[in-house]
């Protein structure tokens, strides 16, 4: 119904702008055509047949023809001016008022499509009963109604259009501040990685200045639940060195109440360095011994070989003759006594006997002096007995 009220306002005021125009080009053509009448007319009034000037001539005449046309072009511009603006004005309003009837029906129709379908037929029901003047109201109305109904179209395509445009910029937008805050927090989360490292370093450098040796020897008396292990880890330093450094040995119990020095960071390098050197010295001279082990060992299994069958030789041979073996020659008895002991020990069989020179120490007999060398040989080979001066001497 607005919708159609609109459209007879505008059609009206089109029909009229355009009597009115009409009109007022119909008066300015009379006006170009009325001058030179009422010129011709003029020439007979009682005024215009007053006597001229005899000095008027033909270039007076001239001057005033030209000002008349000055006058009438000027005439005819200003109402040409005032026709277009009437026009401009005209084609504002319409314009208004054809946007307005376009809005209000969107929104009517957009509010109750069914309410405008009634609306319509009603409107339809009254031009029917209507003047012909008003069916052809009607028709144009029907046909303005058509046009913006397309219009329309056009319309919600474009707001759709203009919609998903929204949607897809809404959405560019969002992935945009999505991206920026994951970046953000990304960094945030670097910036706290690189603070927390930062701190525990800190931390582990202060532990570590902590745990560390004093730099100057210091005195510290033992709490309860103390040891040597406790305090080698508490200031950072092995136990050897916190042993060594109190006269102490690793396996020492701690009193409670005791006094021990803690060494500087100097004396537990010097430290340090000595233990090494001490374990590498005893590395050294276990790994020696081994060795030494190892080749006495072998010298005794070949001496002890050779024996064998130096005895095995001298048997088959039915060798005579009796050898023994001096090992040494002590100043007095009991000094040979014990050297004999010691051989003993170590599973030979020793004599003694009385010379000028001193008491022998001889191991065997052996039959043959191939046996008793072959004795000779195992006996300097023996760690046991520890001697490389032994000699063969003829028994009896």
């Amino acid at each position: 119904m607005n919708f159609s009220r609109q459209a007879l306002l505008g059609i009206g005021m089109i029909i009229g702008g355009s009597v009115m125009l009409y009109a007022m080009v119909q008066q300015i053509g009379d006006s170009n055509e009325a001058q030179p009448a009422s010129a011709m007319v003029d020439k007979p009034s009682p005024e215009q047949e007053s006597p001229q000037p005899l000095t008027t001539d033909i270039e007076t005449e001239k001057r005033i023809l030209a000002q008349k046309q000055k006058e009438r072009a000027a005439r005819v511009a200003e109402q040409e001016k005032r026709a277009q603006q009437f026009l401009t004005e005209q084609e504002a309003a319409e314009a208004e008022a054809l946007a307005k009837a376009r809005a209000e029906s969107q929104q009517y129709m957009a509010s109750s499509a069914a309410a405008a379908e009634d609306s319509d037929k009603s409107d339809a029901e009254k031009n029917d009963a209507t003047t012909p003047i008003k069916k052809t109201s009607a028709a144009a109305s029907a046909e303005s109604e058509t046009n913006t109904g397309d219009q329309q179209k056009a319309a919600q395509a474009q707001q759709e259009a203009q919609r998903q445009a929204a949607i897809k910029e809404q959405a560019a937008a969002k992935k945009l501040a999505d991206s920026k805050k994951e970046a953000e927090a990304k960094r945030q989360a670097e910036v706290k990685k690189q603070a927390d490292a930062a701190a525990e370093k800190k931390q582990a450098a202060a532990e570590a200045a902590k745990n560390e040796p004093p730099k100057s020897p210091s005195d510290y008396q033992v709490k309860r639940g103390d040891g040597l292990i406790k305090l080698a880890r508490q200031y950072n330093m092995p136990v050897e060195v916190l042993a060594q450094a109190n006269n102490l040995s690793p396996s020492t119990s701690l009193q409670l109440g005791q006094n021990i020095t803690i060494p500087s960071r100097k004396q537990v390098e010097r430290l340090a360095r000595e233990a090494a050197a001490a374990e590498q010295a005893r590395e050294d001279k276990r790994q020696k011994e081994e060795a030494l082990a190892k080749k006495s060992a072998d010298a005794k299994r070949e001496a002890q070989q050779k024996l064998s069958e130096a005895r095995k030789e001298v048997k088959e041979t039915d060798a005579k003759g009796s050898f023994g073996v001096q090992v040494a020659l002590a100043n007095d008895q009991a000094k040979a006594d014990e050297l004999a002991k010691k051989f003993k020990s170590a599973g030979y069989q020793v004599k003694t006997s009385p010379t000028s020179r001193g008491v022998r120490v001889i191991v065997g007999p052996e039959r043959g002096k191939v046996a008793a060398l072959a004795l000779k040989d195992k006996i300097n080979s023996d760690p046991k007995v520890n001697t490389t001066s032994a000699w063969v001497l003829y028994w009896r």
